[in-house]
Parts: C-alpha cells; sequence; structure tokens
C-alpha cells in the first residue's frame, strides 16, 4: 500500500489502516481486482508439548509443525490449548467466525477430559461446580463428573461454558489437587472422535456451519 500499488473504489489509498467494507468496496492491486481467500476451517489433535503460537521466543515447537509440508494456506488457530494440554483445536482464516466460538458469553460449551492425582468423590465434583474466586476471576466448571477412578488417580470429564487462562488448572489446584493429563473432547457438538494424536483434517460444511 505505501508503495501505491493497492486502489480502494478507483481511488489510491497509502494507509495500511484504511477502513473498508467487505462485499461492498472494490479493492486493486496494481490495477488487477483483489479476491477475498476461500474462507477455510480445519481441527488438530493437538498433541503434547506443543504451544499454541506462530512462532516462539523460546524455540520451542509450535502447533504449525504438526502443519509441515501439507502446503495450507495461512490459517491461525481458534483459541488456545497451554503447552501441556491436548486434544481438539480449531484453525480458520475467519475472524469473525473464531471471534464467535471464542466469545466467552455466547460461544459453544468445551468438553474435557482430565486425568487428576485424587480420587473423585461427589463432595469435590460439586466444589469444581460452585467454583473459587482466584486473583480476581471466577473459575468455575458448568459440569463436572467422573469417568473412571483407580486407587490413586480419576478421570473426570469437565465442561466450560468460557474459557479462562489455565481454568481447569487453577481450578483443581486451588483444591490441592494436580492435572495428569488435560485432554480437549469437544467444542460445541463437535467431537475430537477418532482423528489420531497429531493428525488433522477440514471441518464440513455442517461442521462449521
Amino acid at each position: 500500500m505505501r508503495a501505491g500499488r493497492v486502489a480502494v473504489n478507483g481511488c489510491l489509498v497509502r494507509d495500511p489502516e484504511f477502513p473498508v467494507v467487505v462485499d461492498r468496496d472494490q479493492l486493486t492491486l496494481d490495477g488487477q481486482p483483489l479476491l477475498a481467500a476461500e474462507k477455510r476451517y480445519l481441527m488438530l489433535n493437538k498433541p503434547r508439548g506443543l504451544v499454541t503460537t506462530t512462532t516462539d521466543e523460546k524455540g520451542r515447537d509450535t502447533v504449525y509443525r504438526c502443519f509441515d509440508g501439507a502446503g495450507l494456506p495461512w490459517l491461525a488457530p481458534v483459541g488456545r490449548l497451554d503447552k501441556a494440554s491436548e486434544g481438539l483445536l480449531l484453525f480458520s482464516n475467519d475472524p469473525a467466525w473464531a471471534a464467535r466460538i471464542t466469545d466467552p458469553a455466547t460461544g459453544p460449551d468445551k468438553t474435557y477430559h482430565v486425568q487428576i492425582s485424587a480420587q473423585a468423590d461427589a463432595e469435590l465434583l460439586q466444589r469444581l461446580v460452585t467454583g473459587i474466586n482466584q486473583d480476581g476471576e471466577r473459575l468455575a466448571a458448568k459440569s463436572a463428573r467422573l469417568i473412571r477412578s483407580g486407587e490413586k488417580n480419576s478421570w473426570l470429564e469437565i465442561v466450560l461454558d468460557e474459557g479462562r487462562n489455565r481454568h481447569i488448572r487453577r481450578l483443581l489446584e486451588a483444591h490441592g489437587i494436580g492435572v495428569l493429563r488435560l485432554i480437549r473432547t469437544a467444542i460445541g457438538p463437535l467431537q475430537l472422535g477418532t482423528l489420531a494424536k497429531g493428525q488433522w483434517r477440514w471441518l464440513a460444511e455442517h461442521e462449521y456451519r
């Protein structure tokens, strides 16, 4: 734009922050129409140990390692999973769709399977739903149920209707319980299913709609 190669509705524009209305304004580059990129949506089964970012200042592997050699267009993560967490992670080049998915007020619920370092009982499950106040934030689960329990640990299904930073880990740590594994298994009705660790697939139209 600063080189004077972009025009909006026939007028040269050099300001990269010049506002345009999608589907109304006509953009050209060197006199040729600029067409919006096709909107794409995919899901990844994120492995543990990868950070959800494009690049990492510490040199750690990122989720984009899973796309090596695929020749994908630019796609941004929709929300995030921390380095130690696994499971369903969405990517898209549609920022409006991504904003609806991540909106804490109206976005879909997120479902997690969580292995904890304790035997869960009904009292703990109720405390997770009741929630806590920590550092000025309200942390609570929408629902929590026991999947199975062993001698020293348990698997829980925890559903969140909003996702704060390290939400589940902080909620459990407040009760003196450590998280051994944390896997996101669903976002709204979209299930991780049998997608293998580190693999990805495009969403079908009915899924992203």
